[in-house]
């Protein structure tokens, strides 16, 4: 049944909320947008057609409040929400309430986000389809039980300890040792209560030099289920990524296939409907993939995939949402170009820790092949409540070297951030890294080579030459011949 969108309220700010308004204004559709008191001079603000106030700081008082976010779409008169990424993206409760309010929900169904959200139960749907999953124990309690597990399955360390709710990093302790084994445990299921509410925990096998590869699905209605290629984010700190690229540099063609087509299995088996991801962690020494989990919602990493396709993923969500069917088959979807994408957080480059403030400067790459999703302007505050992710910056080449030249020049040359710290040099010295341009790396890439990255940073570019003379012709200028001349 088609449903006609008359105006999206977006429940999230910054990038995201930037990124969904751009297709938005394309399709000639109003906007709404939600915004939290330190949120009220934000870019997403400016940009959509009406705002609305929803609370405080604290996300609990604003973008994590159900009832406020609602109401502000009924408000607002708009009838239908996209929830971006983060926040209440994958929250099965949030979506019902959105459905139940008679407002139209970008994003698959309800039952959906519950099954997927648990790890476990997506685990077991995942062999139901026939897809390979990494050995592993479910519903741990005592360690006694994986003692037990690892006997049993010939399962050697290291091993890695998992909220059954995770998410995004959180709730992930690697076990090396019997003697870490008590304490990660306590940890993990401690993280797992705080932020997810829930104590479940599984153990699983650790895959050694793992990749961490993503295959992004587009489903209708009407039962097509298709894939867009797969994303290759094996970069990461702390278990969050922070370069991505479409498609992997670690598969052959056999495997991209095989890959593919088992992402699509999955999603046809369990009914699924828009846009959504399925992460597989790839095993380089056995040539072995294995099933992670399924994100019920757009992800961050998107952009690269429209960048190789030609396709808009948000455009194909709001057409989803409305009953229409896909536009395209399988064979119509081709990959004709190499992208990449690093993430822009304001960090400190050598710590991780967040870096707060007044965006003092910001000049935005541009040129051929760059495309950026920025949340912020000039002059805008990055406040310390929220995900410190500021700007995407994504370039595209025929082929990979030119997408890593191409990042080179809009990273060194194009790109000025100042009154923050960002992780601009780490980002550099990454795609710079001989390992990095050979496709040879794994997700503990960062961390085993932090030291080194960071002793690629250049604290002075040639730009900052040109300012301090520019400064010094300015000044002569301005005051004249001086007494040391």
């Amino acid at each position: 049944m088609n449903r006609i969108i008359e105006k999206v309220l977006i429940a999230n700010r910054g990038v995201p909320a930037v990124r969904i308004m751009h297709t938005c204004r394309d399709r000639r559709i109003p906007t709404t947008a939600v915004y939290s008191t330190p949120d009220r001079l934000s870019h997403h603000v400016f940009m959509a057609d009406t705002a609305m106030h929803i609370g405080d700081a604290p996300p609990v008082e604003s973008y994590l409040n159900m009832d406020k976010i609602i109401d502000a779409a009924i408000k607002s008169q708009s009838d239908a929400i996209h929830p971006g990424w983060g926040f209440l993206a994958e929250n099965a409760e949030f979506a019902q309430r959105v459905i139940d309010a008679g407002l139209i929900w970008i994003g698959p169904s309800p039952k959906v986000i519950a099954m997927m959200g648990d790890k476990i139960e997506a685990k077991l749907l995942a062999r139901k389809a026939a897809v390979p999953t990494i050995p592993g124990i479910s519903g741990v309690t005592d360690t006694g039980r994986v003692s037990k597990w690892m006997e049993e399955e010939g399962v050697a360390f290291p091993v890695m300890i998992k909220a059954a709710s995770g998410g995004g990093g959180k709730g992930m302790v690697k076990i090396e040792n019997n003697q870490q084994m008590e304490q990660g445990l306590a940890q993990v299921r401690s993280e797992a209560r705080k932020s997810f509410g829930d104590d479940a925990v599984l153990v699983e096998k650790y895959i050694e030099n793992g990749r961490h590869i993503e295959v992004q699905i587009v489903g209708d209605e009407h039962g097509n289920v298709i894939h867009l290629f797969e994303r290759e984010c094996t970069i990461q700190r702390r278990n969050q990524k922070i370069v991505e690229e479409a498609p992997s540099p670690s598969l052959t063609e056999d495997q991209r296939r095989e890959i593919c087509s088992t992402a699509v299995r999955l999603m046809r088996e369990i009914g699924y409907t828009t846009a959504g991801t399925v992460e597989f962690i790839f095993d380089p020494a056995e040539k072995r993939f294995y099933f992670l989990e399924v994100n019920t919602r757009l992800q961050v990493e998107h952009g690269v995939t429209e960048l190789i396709t030609g396709l808009d993923i948000v455009g194909i969500m709001l057409d989803a949402a409305m009953g229409k069917k896909l536009p395209f088959q399988q064979s119509d979807i081709l990959a004709n170009r190499w992208a990449l994408e690093v993430r822009l957080n304001a960090e400190d480059p050598r710590t991780f820790s967040p870096s707060f403030g007044t965006i003092s400067r910001l000049l935005v790459p541009m040129g051929p092949g760059v495309r950026v999703a920025s949340g912020v302007y000039e002059g805008a505050d990055i406040p310390p409540y929220y995900d410190s992710l500021f700007m995407l910056l994504m370039t595209a080449g025929a082929v990979r070297e030119d997408a890593i030249r191409i990042m080179d020049r809009s990273i060194s040359r194009n790109l000025r951030v100042e009154g923050i710290k960002t992780l601009a040099p780490l980002l550099l010295s990454i795609i710079r890294h001989p390992a990095f341009i050979a496709g040879d790396f794994s997700t503990r890439f960062v961390e085993e080579r932090l030291d080194e990255l960071v002793s690629m940073f250049k604290e002075k570019d040639s730009a900052d030459e040109v300012l301090k003379i520019a400064r010094y012709v300015a000044e002569i200028s301005a005051l004249g011949p001086q007494k040391w001349m």
